[in-house]
């Protein structure tokens, strides 16, 4: 059987989390994202693809971010019904619990391993909804804005709550690359 390198090599720490979801990845949404709705994106900037993407195809989104003084943790916008966004993975456990106390709708993209633990699954309640892709998400990072790092070691699913008609939907990704660019102060 031959070794997984990329994940024997990858960067599994905190430090390996900053990582940012391509447009194709974000696509999936649409389907289940009411447009009359407030979309919260509360780990973006203006230059992320949930922010860019949803606001093109005329979503009300607003967004935070850490790097803006609005901790997730901390912070909560007056006005918004459902989270959308890509956590940082090495925080999941705090972030898919504070979104279940918030009580409201959510889709968040993380490494599909993240359905199986004792502590998650105490926060589920089995109240979970996955929206799982034939393929897997590979992403942008700080070192590679205009094309998405191919060969990912992980699959992804977005964990959903009160957003999907049933527990588990699958659909296809249709890969393509846009690059993420950041404006110049």
């Amino acid at each position: 059987m031959p070794m997984n390198i990329g994940y024997l090599t990858s960067n599994r720490t905190s430090a390996g989390d900053e990582v940012y979801t391509p447009f194709y990845a974000v696509e999936p949404l649409f389907e289940f994202l009411p447009k009359d709705k407030v979309l919260w994106c509360p780990f973006d900037e203006e230059w992320s693809a949930f922010y860019q993407l949803l606001s093109e195809k005329g979503y009300k989104v607003t967004r935070s971010s850490l790097k803006e003084g609005q901790d997730f943790f901390k912070y909560e916008p007056n006005k918004w019904d459902i989270l959308v966004s890509n956590p940082p993975f090495s925080k999941k456990n705090e972030v898919l619990k504070r979104a279940y106390d918030f009580n409201k709708p959510f889709a968040l993209l993380l490494p599909v391993n993240s359905i199986q633990s004792k502590q998650r699954h105490k926060i589920f309640k089995n109240e979970i909804q996955m929206l799982v892709f034939d393929a897997r998400v590979d992403y942008h990072t700080r070192f590679n804005m205009q094309s998405t790092t191919k060969g990912n070691h992980f699959g992804s699913a977005y964990f959903c709550r009160n957003l999907l008609p049933t527990k588990l939907e699958l659909r296809k990704l249709n890969k393509y690359d846009r690059p993420l660019i950041i404006a110049e102060n």
